[in-house]
């Protein structure tokens, strides 16, 4: 065989023909990255829609703010299923009748953590509750109670979900929330303090750690001092243990208090907390 198709192939010289491979992925690489900038770009002038993108899980906070280095969403299908479900039966109850409650409980389990094999996962728990709402039961009566709770969840919902959150249950005029990234707890319990009903106030507590993870539940140690820090936040406030603040990482945007040592019932230890705020140092 002559010399020249021996380093040829197609008429292409075989040297060249390998470095254009090569080539190939790190193009497509480059178009994806574009495509993926220009549509966070169209999300963002369309608020509404990149909140409810958001909501479903179909994109995530950190691609937005950086589309070329992180995956657009790590939400599995199942958990934007329950997401949409959430969504459809807070909007409209009834529809709990027709998908039927057995369908909501198989979807129901947090999809987003990864357990190990007894059930443990590692979650960031968030309480809230509306400091004042005793009183405003006591003046406005039971049914306008009951009408203001119902109007605090269907506005709570949405921004749990937003951040990657699940409601795992509703305790009286308080949530307990689960998390898979603590960062984003702390994002998601700044909003929902800022979401407060007309004349009261909405306090939350963060503690990160084990626990397990059930259909309608939370168990263990974690969900204890969670409780706690919340019981030790003031109206407006977001307390978060040192465990969250550490394993966030940088929380760019939001100012941190110093480290307050706390005593709290059941925990033999003091308890490390900070309160945290939006703004800069």
């Amino acid at each position: 065989m002559p010399r020249f198709r021996r380093r040829k192939r197609d008429g292409v010289p075989v040297r060249r023909f390998r470095r254009a491979k090569s080539v190939v992925p790190s193009t497509i690489a480059s178009v994806n990255t574009i495509v993926a900038v220009r549509l966070a770009e169209l999300l963002e002038r369309d608020p509404e829609f990149r909140d409810q993108a958001l909501e479903m899980g179909v994109i995530d906070h950190r691609w937005l703010e950086d589309p070329g280095r992180h995956p657009m969403s790590r939400v599995p299908p199942v958990a934007v299923m329950r997401r949409f479900l959430e969504r459809s039966v807070e909007r409209r109850p009834s529809a709990l009748t027709r998908l039927g409650l057995s369908a909501l409980q198989v979807l129901a389990a947090d999809g987003e953590l990864i357990r190990d094999a007894a059930g443990q996962a590692r979650v960031t728990v968030v309480f809230t509750d509306l400091e004042g709402f005793t009183r405003y039961t006591s003046t406005h009566g039971d049914s306008a109670a009951r009408e203001l709770l119902d109007e605090h969840h269907r506005a709570v919902g949405p921004i749990v979900r937003r951040w990657g959150g699940r409601v795992v249950k509703r305790l009286g005029d308080g949530l307990m929330l689960t998390f898979p990234d603590p960062g984003y707890a702390v994002r998601a319990a700044l909003e929902l303090v800022d979401q407060r009903p007309e004349g009261l106030k909405v306090r939350a507590g963060l503690h990160a750690g084990e626990a397990v993870v059930t259909r309608d539940d939370l168990v263990g140690h974690v969900v204890n001092i969670a409780a706690r820090i919340t019981d030790l936040a003031a109206g407006g406030q977001v307390l978060a243990s040192e465990a969250v603040i550490t394993e966030a990482g940088e929380l760019d945007g939001l100012r941190l208090s110093k480290p307050l040592r706390k005593r709290v019932k059941g925990v033999s230890q003091p308890v490390s907390v900070r309160a945290v705020r939006p703004g800069t140092a």
